[in-house]
This record gives structure tokens, C-alpha cells and sequence, in this order.
């Protein structure tokens, strides 16, 4: 009996042992494709990076538009082209203190 169990447990290992073989054959098969996907594709940067990651794309909107309509009403509303050049440069200075204390979320 333990001859025959013996034989049969011989044979589980043999089958296992080839089914690991084919396993790995395609594990490796699998990683080298991904391999020279990843050499193929482009890389892009994953999530935001930079200044303007902090914000959000409506936050982004928001300053864009309030800054352009600040400039628009500086040019309609001013009427001496010094002055208006002065105000636009004195917004474009004072803009990021503006944002950060607007936005600023280290509360």
C-alpha cells in the first residue's frame, strides 16, 4: 500500500512540478510583454505636479476668470494708459497673495 502511495505522490509531484514550469514560462511570457509595452507607450505624468497642482480645475477657472475680468475692467473703466499699466502690473504682483489668501487651505 505505501508502495502504491508512494508511486502516486511521485506522480502529484511530477505534475505539479511541470505545471509550475508552465506557469512561470508564462508569467515570464507576461512580463516581457509588459516590459516592451511600457518601452513603447509614451510616458505621461501621472496626477498634478507643479504650482498649479494645489488647485483644483474649478480654483484654476476661478482665478483665471476673476483676474481676466479685473483686467478687462481695469481697461474699460481707467482712462490714462500709465495708470492702466500700473494697476495691471500691481494686479499681476499682488495676484498670488491674493490667491493664497483666498484659497489657502492650511487651516
Amino acid at each position: 500500500m505505501s508502495k502504491e502511495r508512494a508511486r502516486r505522490r511521485a506522480a502529484r509531484e511530477v505534475q505539479a512540478a511541470r505545471e509550475r514550469v508552465v506557469r512561470e514560462r508564462r508569467l515570464a511570457r507576461r512580463r516581457r510583454r509588459r516590459a516592451l509595452v511600457r518601452r513603447v507607450t509614451p510616458q505621461w505624468r501621472r496626477g498634478r505636479t507643479g504650482r498649479l497642482a494645489r488647485r483644483t480645475r474649478g480654483e484654476r477657472a476661478a482665478i483665471i476668470g476673476l483676474t481676466a475680468a479685473a483686467l478687462a475692467l481695469i481697461w474699460v473703466f481707467v482712462d490714462d494708459l500709465a495708470l492702466r499699466v500700473v494697476l495691471v502690473v500691481l494686479l499681476l504682483l499682488v495676484l498670488p497673495a491674493i490667491v493664497v489668501i483666498a484659497l489657502d487651505r492650511r487651516i
